[in-house]
This record gives structure tokens, C-alpha cells and sequence, in this order.
């Protein structure tokens, strides 16, 4: 009798759940948010911008329902330049964690809303150089009285385990082709390699530069000046205010009343994003349908109901492909390219579906703040690639690595013992690190993948074999400089692929197109009835997320084991 009451009340409950989503969903359909005159646009900018926004929350209280998406926020300010009602844009980016690419996108975003006249007010809460960078943008630079600015400069950091697992008992066996493909030196290593240091010295000059250059432009002073003044950071509220590194210190209701003085209103309206992203975009959208095909994420096998959650999932992600390129409603297709990498077979596995939909569909790749091993690899179809000047791109090279744990089982007083017919039959056994034939087995495999690689991006760069192979050999580079190296065709964001894709597939210079992006965001309903992976991997990989965040992004190819490709390293800037 208790559990038939119990299964009752659950599915009462259930029912409830039910009813309330299916209200708020068809109030939300039956209508759009109204925008009031004299309004402004408060765009806040928190933790990660996403390049797709997996599930679509009907219910006002769901915090996510506020998740804005890299192309929401590029549209909502081309929107908000031709609204009459939107008077000026208050920006309020605050603990960013997004890399370099995306943050070039929001300042073009901001400077060509600036176009329109209207003002572009930036609110900052102890920014670090991520949030100063953009909010250069603006017109106006805010912060609070007692407050300071983070700017000192950039630093890369990375982590290394060799330590702990030897004290562990613990090996790694890594093997890899191009010397710059040092992405197990995390496991062999307790320091960067000299290749490492080369590259990340590299890039660290085009980034710094980029970010005096940026400070520079938006606060009008000589680049050399802006240097010297990082030199002296951290600074405190007023001493960023003595440099000219903002431009006054209120609170948060001053800068509204101050943006009313200046715009010459007695009232203004705060309209949020999130809310504004609902609003119909009037005359900005056109009848020809582009396709945006979002790929974000470690590149793996998995299934084709994957909905891209856990990255970006190759059974899945053709399904996709394949779907735009027998859409006969869609005119071209924008791949806009968000990865580090994976699986090597997973990665050939799209590059295959995306050359099907080449033959299709007019295409172009743009790449977000990272495009590099497989997510260069998927890339290799001739289409013309867009880069920003600071996405991550490159380390074209093939990696293998596997744990030996017979150290470890021996603290614990654990013992394998096994008996096998073939020469290589443990050859990826977890329990004995390889032998010398092993690693010359594994070795002919990694160069036969590498040389794979190498060819498919000469045929796709058409350029000769022995042109890819210097510029290739695992090293990662800048947007800039995969372009000087014929890597990347142009160095621009979402607007140029949309001009190149107009152009490549007919459509005239000025007439409008309706951007759709696949795989399109999933409702509730969806959510609720989907069956959770019974991947084991998937569901470490999740548990540890939980507990030691980003550091271990990319941690599933290598318990799926196989050959990667994969970005050499994960960078955080602070």
C-alpha cells in the first residue's frame, strides 16, 4: 500500500511539473517581450559565453534561461543598433572565462553598434584583463569608488602530474609525432618543455600585443605608454582613474542617472539581454536560409542521439551535417569550429561528412577561440577558413598515451597475473608500460596517421606536402600566424564569414539572410526523456569536472585510449 501511494504522489508530482512547464512554454510562445521607449540595454557577461546553449528553459526562475550564446549577443547588438526604443547599451562583463577569439568578436560587436551614435557604458566590478579588454570598446569606462583593476599583464600557466604519479606508482607511456605535440608532457614532465616554452612564448607576444594595442586604441594613448602602465598594476580605483584607465568612479545607480544627463531623458527603461535576445529582430533577418553548424567541444565517437552536451560526438554530429546538406531550404552553411581536438577516428569520421556536405552546400569555417588538432583536421575540406588573430589553431600532429598502474596495484597489494596468445596482445593493457617492440608498433601507426594528416591538410590548403609539414609537426598557433603560414585564409569573425559565405553562394552584398543554428537548442520535454549516457567515461570524466573543474576538460579521449588529436596544452591566462 506504501509503495502504491509513494508511485502515486511521484507521479502527481511529475504531473505538476509537467503542467507548469507546458503553461510557461505556450505563454512564452504567445508572446514576445514588449521594449519599452527611452529603454537601454544592460548586457551582463558572465563565466563562459557558449557558442550553442544545449537546452531551452521555458521557466522564468531557471538561471540558465539567461545563458546568452556568442551569436545571440552578435545579433542582439546589430538588433539593438537599428531599435529606436534601445537608446545606449550598459556592458557589465564581470569573471569572464572565455579565450581570446571570443573576446575579439565582442569588441567588433561593440564598435559596430557604436556606429549607430549610440552610447556603450562600461560598469566594471574588479575587472581582470578579459573584462578591461572589451570594455575598451566602450565610450565610457565605470568603476566603483572602492574597487580595483586587475590589469598586470598575461600569464599562461599549466599543470603538471609527473610528481604525484610517482609518488603514485604510476607511469605514462606517450608517443607522438611532431615535436611539438607534447600534449602527455603533462604526465611525463614536472615542467614545460623547451617546444612548449617556444610556442607559448609565441603566442603570449601576439596576445599581449593585441591587448596593449586594444587598451590603446580605446583609451587614445601611445601603445608604449599603455605598457609602461601595466608595468604598474594591479591598480587601486583611484590610481586606474590617475593613468586614464577609466573615466569615473560611481556606483551603479549614478552611472543610470548619468547616462539619463547625457541622453537628455527623464526616464530610461532597463531591458536585460536575456529578455531582449526574445525580441524580434525587424527587418534585419531575409529570406535566404544559412545554416550555422555549431561544433564546441572534445572531439569523440558516441552516439547519434548525442545532443552535444559531452562535446562534440561524431555519429551525432554527421547526423547533423547530413540533415543541412539535404535541407533543400538551406542556401550555405557557416561551420563555426570551437575545439582543441580528440579522437583521431572521430575526428576523420567528420571530416568525411563535412566533405559530403562541401559538395552540397557553399561553405566557409569560422573559427571560434579554438580550431586545433581534430578541430583543425575537421576542418580540411578547401572550404575558405576565418580565423580571429587570436584563435588557437594548428597542431597538426597525432598523439598516444596510455597509464601503466603496476606500481600503483603494488602500494595497494594488488596483483594481475594473465595469460595471451600475440605478440602485441597487451600492447594496451593498463598494467605493464610498453615494451620496445610495443612502442615501435605503436610508432608506425602514430607516423602512418601523422603523414595522414599532414596530406589531407595540403590537399585541402592546396599547397604541396613538403610546404605543411615545417609549419605542422604538433606546434599550435596563433589565427595570426596560421595566416602568414597559409593555414587560415582571412582574419575576421562572424560578419566576414557572412559576407564570404553571401558571396560564395550568390546571394547579393546587401541583401539579408536568416542565420539558423544546428543543432538547434533542445526544449524541456526533451531534457526530461532523454536517457543519460551509460558511457562509464563520460560519467568519470562528469564527477571529476565536478570537483576539480576546467583542468579536466579533455580528459575522455584519453579513458577512451586510441590515437589523438589533440591541442598540446590548455591555456589559462589570468
Amino acid at each position: 500500500m506504501a509503495k502504491f501511494l509513494a508511485g502515486v504522489l511521484t507521479g502527481g508530482i511529475l504531473a505538476v511539473i509537467v503542467c507548469v512547464i507546458i503553461f510557461f512554454s505556450f505563454t512564452r510562445m504567445r508572446s514576445a517581450p514588449e521594449v519599452e521607449e527611452n529603454s537601454v540595454l544592460y548586457l551582463r557577461l558572465n563565466g563562459e559565453i557558449p557558442e550553442r546553449v544545449a537546452v531551452d528553459y521555458p521557466i522564468p526562475f531557471f538561471k540558465s534561461n539567461d545563458t546568452l550564446t556568442i551569436t545571440d549577443i552578435w545579433g542582439m547588438l546589430r538588433k539593438a543598433a537599428a531599435d529606436s526604443r534601445i537608446k545606449a547599451v550598459i556592458l557589465e562583463p564581470e569573471d569572464l572565462s572565455i579565450g581570446w577569439g571570443k573576446m575579439q568578436e565582442l569588441r567588433t560587436d561593440i564598435d559596430e553598434f557604436r556606429k549607430s551614435g549610440k552610447p556603450v557604458y562600461a560598469f566594471l566590478k574588479t575587472p581582470t584583463a578579459r573584462e578591461y579588454y572589451i570594455a575598451c570598446a566602450a565610450n565610457r569606462i565605470y568603476l566603483e569608488p572602492e574597487d580595483y583593476l586587475m590589469l598586470k599583464g598575461l600569464r599562461f600557466q599549466l599543470m603538471y602530474f609527473r610528481g604525484t604519479l610517482d609518488k603514485l606508482g604510476v607511469t605514462v607511456d606517450v608517443e607522438h609525432d611532431g615535436k611539438y605535440k607534447d600534449y602527455g608532457d603533462m604526465f611525463t614532465r614536472t615542467n614545460m618543455s623547451p617546444e612548449t616554452k617556444e610556442v607559448l612564448n609565441s603566442m603570449l607576444d601576439g596576445l599581449y600585443g593585441d591587448l596593449v594595442t586594444g587598451i590603446a586604441n580605446g583609451r587614445r594613448k601611445p601603445a608604449d605608454e599603455i605598457r609602461a602602465t601595466i608595468d604598474n598594476g594591479p591598480f587601486l580605483s583611484d590610481q586606474a582613474l590617475k593613468a586614464g584607465l577609466v573615466d569615473r568612479l560611481r556606483f551603479e545607480d549614478q552611472v543610470y542617472g548619468e547616462l539619463k544627463t547625457d541622453l537628455k531623458l527623464n526616464d530610461l527603461k532597463k531591458v536585460s539581454g536575456a529578455v531582449y535576445a526574445k525580441v524580434p529582430a525587424s527587418g534585419l533577418s531575409g529570406k535566404p536560409r544559412v545554416a550555422l553548424i555549431v561544433a564546441e567541444g572534445d572531439i569523440s565517437r558516441g552516439s547519434p542521439d548525442s545532443d552535444g552536451t559531452d562535446g562534440i560526438q561524431s555519429e551525432a554530429f554527421d547526423k547533423v551535417l547530413r540533415q543541412v546538406a539535404n535541407d533543400s531550404g538551406v542556401k550555405a552553411a557557416i561551420v563555426r569550429i570551437d575545439s582543441p581536438g580528440g579522437e583521431v577516428t572521430a575526428s576523420d569520421e567528420i571530416w568525411r561528412a563535412m566533405n559530403d556536405l562541401n559538395k552540397k552546400k557553399p561553405m566557409i569555417i569560422s573559427m571560434s577561440d579554438y580550431a586545433a588538432s581534430g578541430g583543425y583536421y575537421m576542418a580540411m575540406t578547401g572550404d575558405p577558413i576565418v580565423a580571429y588573430s587570436g584563435t588557437i589553431t594548428g597542431s597538426i600532429g597525432v598523439v598516444f598515451g596510455k597509464p601503466a598502474l603496476h606500481g600503483l596495484y603494488d602500494k595497494l597489494g594488488l596483483t594481475e597475473d594473465e595469460v595471451s596468445r600475440g605478440k602485441f596482445a597487451d600492447i594496451d593493457s593498463d598494467y605493464y608500460p610498453l615494451s620496445d617492440a610495443g612502442k615501435a608498433k605503436l610508432k608506425e601507426g602514430i607516423d602512418a596517421e601523422y603523414k595522414d594528416f599532414v596530406r589531407k591538410v595540403a590537399a585541402a590548403r592546396h599547397r604541396r606536402f613538403e610546404d605543411i609539414e615545417p609549419v605542422a609537426q604538433g606546434r599550435a598557433w596563433l589565427g595570426s600566424q596560421a595566416k602568414n603560414n597559409g593555414l587560415v585564409d582571412e582574419i575576421g569573425g562572424l560578419d566576414r564569414a557572412i559576407e564570404m559565405v553571401k558571396k560564395k553562394a550568390g546571394i547579393g552584398v546587401g541583401e539579408k539572410v536568416q542565420l539558423v543554428t544546428y543543432p538547434p537548442r533542445r526544449s524541456i520535454f526533451e531534457l526530461l526523456f532523454q536517457q543519460q549516457s551509460s558511457d562509464p567515461d563520460v560519467q568519470v570524466e562528469a564527477r571529476l569536472a565536478k570537483y576539480l573543474g576546467a583542468k579536466t576538460t579533455g580528459l575522455r579521449p584519453w579513458l577512451h585510449g586510441g590515437m589523438l588529436g589533440v591541442l598540446p596544452f590548455r591555456l589559462e591566462w589570468k
